[in-house]
């Protein structure tokens, strides 16, 4: 009976610290299913950048190459302030600037390019913006590195629009809209704790996520503990004189109800949450003696090419030979040793151009599938996925389908290869097993048989998340009642107190 009552002693007093918190998570969890973070994304640059013109061109890649002091397949053709450019970066911006149509190297960003760069992401005037520059993290670069990438300058129009100009990098480092930002306060920002005095301070904040998702967890363990504990299968109490299984009454009737239906949901919830910051060493598996290592498969799938390979077919070729098709870039890269071009359309799809040879939609799978093999020895099993699998697989349809799988013997990791340009999309590591089902299966749900058949993963995540919701208002006003009751008493303790010192002055 001590025992019992220490367990509801220790669990009234965590709910009452931690209740709010809950209260945030639960219903900011229903806007993070809807609503991401604002950022920047290499597809968002493509979709901005004006298409290439075969016309431009005249810098070769190893020429480019040369100039640049790397590889060819090193570089991506994109544009740069309306003109074409060779860059490296893989698209996330960055890295030197040399224009493909005069073989000049971008040199120091001036403000009136900073300027264009802004408005050219808006299709608005500069003149009609507000414009300041970003001297400390803010609500929507705390995760940006402002002190390498310094000056950024914001540039904020009447429409609601913001754009974040990095003058350094000459890039676009952060975008949000009004309805971006409305989106994150109803979802990343409470559910992360990303309130700017706290997050921009990391150790801090993390520290902060860590301990209230872990002290969560064992509230919520001793909640159903406690719940369970009380619950009478022969209804052995009383209740508006008839027999219950429950004691209570009221809002604590509310709130056992609640734990016993949704309790493991919520102790799920907070621990999955915690394993988001990993707060524990991670557990990585150690190579066993004589045991063959995986290949690097994106290594194995693009081979060795000569720099002098891509002199066979001009990238103003490559662009000719896909007609009015609007490449927005081409990125030079190889497969299994021979030189390509894959281009990149503004619609997001892409098209091969081999140097030796005519454009195609993708590369042929069973070519893929010799190369993993041969890289392999053999051991590895490969089969192609129409359909996402639990280990890849996105509730948007965003990655792309079908893919190649491979499987190898050796440590049972697995990679899936997109064969329209024959890079590696998704991957998993038995090591990695934690992060895919605590954290990510736990916390979100993302199971094949749910993401495969929305809105079917939409009703039961809501559900829980509601059930949730309402479990931590009862917990609010239990929390509330008990405050309160605590507060009167101080307060009449205080009031008699100087009742009776008033009676003493008085005598």
């Amino acid at each position: 009976m001590i025992f019992k009552r220490a367990l509801v002693f220790i669990h009234r007093w965590l709910g009452i610290a931690l209740c709010l918190l809950f209260l945030l998570w639960f219903p900011s969890g229903i806007g993070m299913m809807y609503f991401p973070m604002p950022s920047v994304k290499a597809a968002d640059r493509l979709e901005r950048s004006p298409a290439l013109k075969a016309s431009t061109l005249v810098l070769s890649p190893a020429e480019a190459a040369e100039k640049l002091d790397v590889r060819p397949d090193q570089l991506r053709l994109t544009t740069f302030d309306g003109r074409p450019a060779y860059r490296t970066g893989g698209g996330r911006g960055g890295g030197p600037v040399l224009f493909a149509d005069t073989g000049e190297e971008q040199e120091d960003v001036s403000a009136e390019l900073v300027q264009r760069i802004a408005s050219a992401w808006t299709g608005q005037p500069v003149s009609s913006a507000t414009v300041q520059e970003v001297l400390e993290a803010d609500q929507w670069t705390l995760q940006t590195p402002l002190s390498r990438i310094a000056p950024v300058w914001k540039y904020s129009w009447p429409n609601g629009e913001q754009v974040y100009v990095s003058q350094a990098l000459g890039e676009v480092v952060q975008y949000t809209t009004t309805a971006s930002r409305l989106g994150a306060y109803l979802g990343p920002i409470p559910h992360w704790f990303y309130f700017t005095p706290l997050r921009k301070h990391g150790p801090e904040w993390s520290t902060v996520v860590i301990w209230s998702s872990g002290i969560g967890t064992i509230s919520a363990i001793l909640g159903v503990v406690i719940g369970v504990w009380m619950y009478s299968p022969r209804k052995r109490y009383r209740y508006d004189g008839s027999p219950t299984s429950i004691p209570y009454r009221g809002q604590k009737r509310w709130h056992t109800m609640l734990g016993l239906v949704f309790g493991v949901a919520t102790i799920t919830y907070a621990f999955s949450g915690m394993l988001s910051m990993d707060p524990f060493p991670s557990v990585t598996e150690r190579p066993r003696p004589g045991r063959a290592e995986t290949p690097n498969v994106a290594r194995a799938l693009r081979g060795e090419v000569e720099p002098t390979a891509y002199d066979a077919k001009h990238p103003r070729v490559a662009l000719e030979q896909l007609g009015d098709l609007p490449v927005k870039e081409l990125e030079i890269t190889s497969f299994a040793g021979e030189p390509v071009y894959i281009a990149r359309l503004a619609t997001g799809d892409t098209r091969i151009v081999p140097v030796h040879g005519e454009p195609k939609a993708g590369f042929d799978r069973r070519e893929i599938v010799r190369v993993v093999s041969a890289a392999a020895e053999g051991r590895v099993t490969t089969r192609v996925l129409e359909q996402y699998d639990r280990y890849y697989l996105d509730r948007d349809r965003r990655l792309p389908l079908p893919v190649v799988l491979a499987q190898f013997t050796a440590d049972e990791s697995r990679y899936y290869i997109d064969p329209r340009t024959a890079s590696v999309v998704g991957g998993y590591n038995p090591s990695n097993w934690i992060s895919r089902w605590l954290y990510n299966g736990l916390h979100s749900l993302n199971f094949p048989w749910l993401y495969n058949y929305r809105p079917l993963w939409d009703i039961v995540v809501i559900t829980l998340m509601l059930g949730g919701t309402a479990l931590s208002v009862t917990s609010l006003v239990l929390a509330w009642r008990v405050l309160g009751r605590r507060l009167a008493h101080v307060t009449h303790r205080r009031s008699a107190s100087s009742d009776v010192g008033m009676s003493e002055d008085l005598a």
